[in-house]
């Protein structure tokens, strides 16, 4: 049996809940005159990553210039080792380019200090990963919770949030439920659900469907193409084809260059 979810309000995912009314209706109106109008979220300026491994000079990235405007989704694609996931750790402010910049909401991530990179992580990005990397003595909730307890966001806020996000990615009966009371699909929810917890720019995910069977992948793609078209803002590196073209861009890299960028 698949894990569908039920169909819920869709969440508030950055600001407050009437800043998000007045976005949404700035995106519907964005769309009807291009994309364009959209506000740039994520942008790389010409980035490069290198490292030195002994004598040897590996080129990661290799001057990649990309913008990731409000409501987006660009599937990241491309062969192993071409710097999908130098890319995505730059991309989310785990890493810092070698050279060019990485603005998140117009802050270059190279200028800023380690506990400003945490900060913005915290507040303005959204991680989901391949191997869930729940918490696995936390229930559901606690685990939603977690990063607004981070944040210092008041108890009250974060139960209304908490289970806010559960319903909408339909698992509200099962917040008591550890992560090992929960199929693979279910505890990839969560982590959709934690990773929009702060209501960040935008998320970044990681090889999404990569430990699901098809069925239960189909149903997180379904998932994310919800959260899309209610306004959340994705990146996401896959090999999942499916996956790839159910967005609205993919962005092919090879050899840590971008080698085609298209609309799907």
């Amino acid at each position: 049996m698949s894990d569908a979810p039920r169909s819920e309000r869709a969440p508030t995912v950055s600001g407050t809940a009437s800043s998000d009314r007045a976005r949404a209706a700035g995106d519907r109106a964005g769309r009807d005159i291009g994309d364009a109008q959209r506000p740039v979220v994520l942008a790389t300026r010409d980035v490069k990553r290198e490292y030195t491994l002994g004598a040897e000079t590996v080129r990661a990235v290799r001057g990649i210039t990309l913008e990731v405007r409000e409501g987006d989704w660009v599937s990241l694609v491309g062969p192993s080792g071409c710097g999908k996931s130098t890319m995505l750790n730059l991309l989310g402010a785990i890493d810092r380019p070698s050279a060019g910049s990485v603005e998140i909401r117009g802050r270059d991530t190279a200028t800023l200090s380690d506990k400003e990179a945490t900060l913005l992580r915290l507040r303005e990005v959204g991680f989901v990963f391949q191997r869930f990397y729940l918490m696995p003595q936390l229930s559901a909730f606690e685990n939603v919770e977690l990063p607004m307890a981070e944040a210092k966001v008041p108890a009250a806020e974060r139960k209304a949030r908490v289970m806010e996000l559960l319903s909408y990615v339909g698992l509200a009966s099962r917040a008591q439920h550890r992560p090992s009371e929960l199929s693979g699909g279910e505890q990839q929810r969560v982590a959709i659900a934690r990773a929009l917890a702060n209501r960040p720019a935008f998320l970044l995910a990681d090889e999404p469907t990569g430990e699901l069977d098809a069925a239960t992948g189909a149903d997180v793609i379904a998932l994310l193409a919800r959260l899309n078209a209610d306004g959340t803002t994705l990146v996401i590196v896959t090999h999942d084809e499916t996956l790839a073209r159910a967005g609205r861009r993919v962005v092919s890299l090879r050899d840590g260059q971008v080698v085609k960028d298209e609309a799907t």
